[in-house]
């Protein structure tokens, strides 16, 4: 008998709340009222005055309608009793304004439209309206515009809906102007609307406008909550974590949880999960223009600064975790404070993961925050704080080889060294440039990786940067490897380790010996590949480290293999796909199960090599590179000889001769031969290139 339509400002809750009371008129043959509130204004309508309308609507003389609210309250129940009335509240401020509009007898029902979430409305069923589907509002416009025009052009027309956020009020103003307007095309509103500066001045059609709508709720909001909705406007990224709006407010997180909840119930903020909190896209624009207006410049930089903070300790943190031991963490801007006992604690907890001071949950917040993480890292290096963007960057560098967030992070790091560069800062540059190497390397794109690499060494050289140099340094030798240049590649790992272990970072010193070892293993160092390995591993487990120990294994692994000890090679390969799969390093695992499969095909084992490089080329199939997936496509190959599957087996060696000699490797060379020397059995079904067994 009671609904309550909760929503932001312009989402229809008063259209739909009309079309429900039409499309049940029959079921309330005495009557029907409606009142609009004002709840959205300045001066919203008294209980009093609605109660002497209403008591008017059903029969009441003016001079018999009583003085006090009280009395009218009671006479209005009374004559609703025994009555099918539906009443529609629109626009309610709050619960306290309607309570004593309600009828109280079950006959009766009420309609209750309003932006705050009456959860203290008892018996009210509530409804949060949210805003339309893409094919929804699509529909909303063509019936405006004209189905032709936005058949014509349907993804000019996705764009300017989308542009609206899905929210009708924007719709219907956009395509009023576009229905105004014969001559324009689709895509001339689009282009207009795709200037988000100037998108909430384009979004008004006579007297309707999207900004005026968001001002009559940013007006009614207290002081405290004012600032709050202008802060948060600042913020890149999809969404806020509780903790991270804490640090952007500069409020400790029981007060920001209080504030940002009660912005959810006046809907101009919307609870996108329990701790995390999104505001509306056409909402951010128009908090965002409050900040500028009303809060001063000062403000606004700090209030950005301090999330950047928050994100630079909670990633320094996770990555002293993840490699405990490494001195990178303390190179690094946010590294002092993100290493200390209060800055990572705050900064690693967001209240999804349970205690966050356990190892899990500090690594499962930095995956949580990985959008956010990285737009406020483009925020920064935008807004003069490239610095601690290329920092945070290197501190998130796990991001990279998930396949989740490799792209975004490519992006990323596109942008800060853009600032860095046209800002002069050459020790950002440096280290922006150690983070591109790494997500170059990690999509495949080895000889971009290679020149980035080259100047992140020159720049830490010329900074005395040991993060740049050393990193520098050791990406180049690991791209080497990649390239079969062996001499080179053992020049600059054997300058890595030096700058590391100048520099005391026995760990980092650690991954240029295990990358040494690959090298000592293709020129026929087989001993001395196992002892540098081995001396690699050693110092990982004296440090305590896990993830990085699986970079140990893996090298111990294929040294291992090429002695002949298939045993020990497929332990310590098992281990690093363990590792790597827990850490949700996709790249890694996949290689690592490639590596597995080399050990197992070398102990004889051709099926469950087989079923271990499609497993590997499932994991691969959108991150490493072709050469990679060429490597294990010719491993497959090898394996589906082995077994009698010769047709496949070709099919697997063409492509991977495809890819070899398209990146111009020599690897291509003993492609080649295994194509000239396998008879064949015919074309075969092809080379499966999905996760599934022989």
């Amino acid at each position: 008998a009671l609904s309550a339509v909760a929503g932001i400002g312009g989402v229809g809750k008063t259209t739909l709340a009309v079309h429900v009371a039409h499309s049940v008129r029959e079921h309330y043959p005495d009557g029907q009222l409606y009142v609009d509130l004002q709840g959205a204004s300045a001066a919203p309508t008294e209980p009093t005055t609605v109660l002497a309308s209403f008591l008017r609507a059903l029969g009441v003389a003016d001079v018999d309608v009583p003085e006090s609210a009280e009395e009218r309250a009671a006479l209005f129940r009374s004559l609703l009793d025994g009555r099918r009335v539906l009443t529609l509240l629109d626009n309610a401020r709050d619960a306290a304004q309607i309570r004593d509009l309600l009828p109280g007898t079950p006959d009766c029902a009420v309609l209750v439209t309003s932006r705050t979430r009456m959860v203290d409305l008892a018996g009210a069923h509530l409804v949060d309206l949210d805003v339309m589907s893409p094919e929804e509002s699509l529909q909303l416009f063509a019936r405006i515009v004209g189905a032709e025009r936005v058949n014509s052009e349907r993804q000019a027309a996705m764009d300017v809906v989308a542009a609206c956020g899905f929210l009708p009020l924007a719709i219907r103003i956009a395509a009023a102007r576009l229905a105004s307007r014969r001559t324009w095309a689709v895509s001339v509103l689009a282009r207009k609307l795709a200037d988000e500066r100037r998108r909430l001045d384009e979004l008004q059609a006579g007297d309707q406008a999207v900004k005026a709508t968001f001002e009559l709720g940013y007006g009614q909001l207290e002081p405290e909550q004012g600032r709050a909705f202008r802060l948060l406007g600042l913020a890149e990224g999809p969404d806020i974590s509780l903790r991270a709006a804490a640090a952007l407010l500069d409020r400790d997180p029981e007060t920001t949880e209080e504030t940002l909840e009660s912005l959810v119930d006046t809907s101009l903020l919307e609870s996108a999960a329990p701790g995390r909190y999104r505001l509306h896209d056409l909402v951010r624009l128009f908090a965002r223009a409050c900040a500028e207006r009303d809060e001063t410049p000062a403000a606004g930089r700090a209030a950005t600064d301090r999330l950047l903070d928050f994100h630079l300790a909670g990633a320094c943190r996770v990555f002293a975790m993840e490699r405990p031991g490494d001195r990178t963490v303390e190179h690094l801007t946010g590294g002092v404070r993100g290493a200390g006992p209060d800055g990572p604690r705050n900064a690693g907890e967001t209240g999804n993961f349970g205690n966050a001071g356990s190892f899990d949950a500090t690594r499962e917040w930095l995956f949580a925050e990985a959008e956010c993480l990285l737009a406020c890292a483009r925020q920064g290096a935008r807004g003069g704080r490239v610095g601690k963007a290329a920092d945070l960057l290197i501190a998130a560098k796990d991001l990279a080889e998930t396949g989740a967030f490799s792209l975004q992070y490519e992006q990323t790091c596109a942008v800060v060294l853009e600032r860095a560069v046209a800002e002069g800062d050459r020790h950002a540059e440096g280290r922006a440039r150690v983070s591109s190497t790494h997500s170059l390397s990690v999509s495949g794109r080895v000889r971009d990786a290679a020149r980035e690499a080259a100047e992140a060494a020159r720049l830490g050289g010329a900074t005395g940067d040991p993060v740049a140099r050393g990193y520098g340094f050791n990406d180049q030798g690991i791209i080497a490897i990649y390239r079969s240049r062996n001499e080179e590649a053992e020049e600059h790992l054997e300058r890595a380790a030096a700058v590391f272990r100048e520099d005391g970072n026995a760990p980092t010193e650690a991954s240029a010996l295990s990358n040494l070892a690959r090298v000592h293993l293709n020129t026929g160092r087989i001993d001395s590949a196992l002892e540098l390995a081995g001396r690699a591993h050693a110092i990982y487990l004296e440090v305590g480290a896990t993830l990085r120990l699986a970079n140990a294994k893996y090298a111990l692994g294929m040294a291992l293999t090429a002695a002949g000890r298939h045993a020990e090679a497929r332990e310590r390969l098992e281990e690093a796909v363990g590792i790597f799969r827990e850490h949700r390093q996709r790249l890694w695992e996949g290689m690592s199960l490639f590596r597995l499969g080399e050990a197992v095909r070398a102990a004889g084992d051709d099926t469950g090599a087989a079923t271990l490089a499609e497993q590997a080329l499932g994991l691969l199939r959108d991150i490493g590179g072709d050469f990679r997936r060429a490597q294990v496509l010719t491993l497959l190959g090898r394996a589906l000889d082995g077994t009698g599957q010769s047709g496949r087996a070709r099919a697997c060696w063409e492509q991977a001769l495809g890819i070899f000699e398209a990146e111009n490797l020599p690897e291509a060379v003993d492609v080649r031969r295994l194509l000239d020397s396998s008879g064949g059995d015919g074309p075969g079904r092809g080379c499966r290139t999905d996760p599934t067994s022989v």
